[in-house]
């Protein structure tokens, strides 16, 4: 595992500099990143299961709901589960993977950005409680050893050891967070 060293200067960094090729984030986007994918989630840790329910609470057309959770269902966030009513055919209802519990903690980041910055004046409409205890939650980040981090200004981005990179005159250099000091591609402008 790479450590950092704060004293390594932007070129010694290198490759940490540049865009890797395999992004995560691109990657989770290509999954996750669209309204109606996030408003099923969001449905489906409240416990929602059913796709007449979760039209219902997302307002979502019907073939969108269900493009979406085609999709939520091949990438591995949620699987289906037959059910069957007395009297009715068999159905499917839709419960979350591990793959997509693991999203939990990016729901709750989101809705508490949420709540911070376009909250009408009333406060939060929905507050998420400790169950054993009641206490609010609330999101930290730490490092490894414990130490709490305030923010993007205590992280460095370094390769890791699935990363891969075009050349940076094929992408552009680029740092998370951060315009790059590179020079642009021949042609750009």
């Amino acid at each position: 595992m790479t450590t950092y060293d704060a004293g390594m200067s932007e070129a010694a960094l290198g490759d940490a500099l540049r865009r890797p090729d395999n992004c995560s984030i691109e990657r989770a986007l290509d999954i996750v990143g669209e309204k109606w994918t996030f408003l099923v989630l969001r449905e489906a840790f409240a416990g929602v299961r059913r796709f007449a329910d979760m039209q219902a609470f997302t307002g979502a057309p019907r073939q969108i709901l269900s493009a979406r959770l085609a999709r939520l269902v091949q990438e591995g966030l949620l699987r289906k589960v037959p059910y069957r009513e007395p009297g009715q055919r068999r159905r499917d209802e839709y419960r979350l993977t591990q793959m997509g519990l693991d999203l939990y903690p990016t729901l709750v980041a989101l809705m508490q950005w949420g709540d911070r910055y376009l909250s009408d004046g009333a406060g939060p409409p929905l507050l998420l409680v400790h169950r054993d205890c009641g206490a609010p939650v609330e999101q930290h980040f730490r490092c490894a050893v414990g130490h709490e981090i305030s923010g993007p200004r205590e992280v460095t981005a370094l390769p890791g050891p699935g990363a891969r990179h075009t050349p940076s005159g094929e992408t552009g250099a680029r740092r998370l967070g951060t315009e790059s000091s590179a020079p642009a591609p021949a042609g750009s402008a």
